[in-house]
């Protein structure tokens, strides 16, 4: 076998090395460590690192490594530009060092272990950099091309993973965001039967639908369902603000059309852009009524006993945030006892394909004067619900028949 076959076989491997489907069935985490052990082994290195780019700091953020762990132990943090690795991302090319010399890095971890040589390459994703892989050895090393070109592959595949790593810690913290702003536990208040669900769409997860129930100082009882266009993190920050001012405006006023122009005011200066759709509503003391405005939000329907479910006919004012034109409305709307009230987003009734106005006519025909838990559970089993295409919120709140 000639010199050259040798060598092509030698590529071979090391191209199968990197590019191996299975890797594609780990975690993102297994995967960068395991990928580091490959690509350390392959370029007989003694070290292999990847920092990925904090975007909020502007710093590479040690994230995995072999031979190099203590990097990651202490979290150690480079900016762009400093250092070796934050060369290679500046520069967004590869880069040797034949003998590193204490002005080459701002590492001490590097200097520490004796490292003699280093290869870099940035991690590139959509043509952005969002981090570094790099290698070092403990004897002085000449890096081929083929050397580099290596590391080059490996990077791409740690940039697939390193966005699959960061969709993944954005979706917990926003799920984790959600769950801490809605109700872990509907609140127990008398003369009412209340019961909720929040189901996640398959496609994104997280967004901006929340529900809210609270009590006044004056004895009424405070009850909201609201939508922020979008998914993900920002969407869920902004419902978080929005749902925690409109609390703040609350204690200000009981006309819920009052709380929502304060709100408007609120989101026009500081979540301008966003779109958001809230019903506020507030029960009497004596729970007989229900006074309600709506900014844009799907109109709630109404269930009493021995008569039909039907939609509630409320002025639809803009969604929150719009600069009105006009004052807000407020309607005042009598609930007999034994009467739900069924508050939802619009992912309960919309469907590809289809007029929302048939889904609303769908969901009207599901809502009977049942106890809030048999109507709620009763609406998600009816519509649907295992595998939705959006988020979805609902809240029932009823009436009980001896106030």
């Amino acid at each position: 076998m000639g010199v050259d076959s040798v060598r092509n076989d030698d590529r071979l491997r090391r191209l199968e090395a990197i590019t191996d489907a299975t890797l594609s069935r780990l975690d993102a985490s297994d995967l960068l460590d395991e990928l580091l052990d490959r690509v350390r082994d392959l370029l007989d290195a003694d070290t292999a690192a990847i920092l990925l780019l904090d975007p909020h700091s502007g710093q590479l953020v040690a994230t995995a490594a072999k031979g190099l762990e203590e990097e990651v132990r202490r979290g150690v943090r480079i900016a762009i530009g400093r250092g070796f690795a934050g060369r290679v991302a500046a520069t967004r090319r590869p880069l040797v060092l034949l003998e590193v010399t204490p002005d080459d890095v701002v590492n001490p971890i590097l200097l520490d272990m004796g490292i003699r040589s280093l290869l870099g390459v940035p991690i590139l994703a959509a043509g952005e950099v969002i981090g570094v892989l790099h290698v070092g050895t403990l004897q002085p090393r000449v890096f081929t091309v083929d050397d580099v070109q290596l590391l080059e592959l490996a990077a791409d595949r740690a940039g697939t993973a390193g966005q699959i790593r960061n969709q993944k810690l954005e979706q917990a913290a926003a799920l984790a965001l959600q769950r801490s702003l809605l109700p872990s536990t509907l609140p127990k208040v008398p003369g009412v039967d209340m019961a909720a669900r929040y189901v996640p769409g398959h496609a994104f997860g997280i967004g901006g639908d929340w529900y809210d129930v609270f009590t006044l100082p004056s004895g009424r009882l405070g009850v909201v369902i609201g939508d922020v266009a979008g998914h993900g993190l920002a969407s869920a920050v902004v419902m978080g603000r929005i749902r925690s001012a409109l609390r703040a405006y609350t204690l200000v006023t009981d006309d819920p059309a009052e709380v929502l122009t304060l709100l408007d005011r609120k989101v026009r200066h500081f979540e301008a852009g966003s779109l958001t759709t809230c019903l506020y509503a507030i029960i009497s003391p004596d729970r007989a009524t229900a006074q309600i405005s709506s900014a844009g939000h799907l109109p709630p329907i109404l269930a009493v006993p021995g008569e039909a479910g039907r939609v509630l006919e409320l002025p639809t004012d803009p969604p929150v945030g719009i600069d009105l034109k006009r004052a807000r409305h407020t309607t005042t709307v009598g609930l007999a006892p034994g009467a739900a009230l069924v508050l939802y987003t619009d992912g309960l009734v919309e469907r590809r394909g289809e007029l929302i106005d048939d889904g609303i006519d769908r969901l009207v025909r599901m809502v009977t004067a049942e106890t809030a838990e048999e109507l709620c559970a009763g609406i998600v089993t009816k519509t649907g619900l295992d595998e939705p295409t959006d988020d979805v919120a609902l809240l029932v709140v009823r009436r009980l028949a001896d106030r």
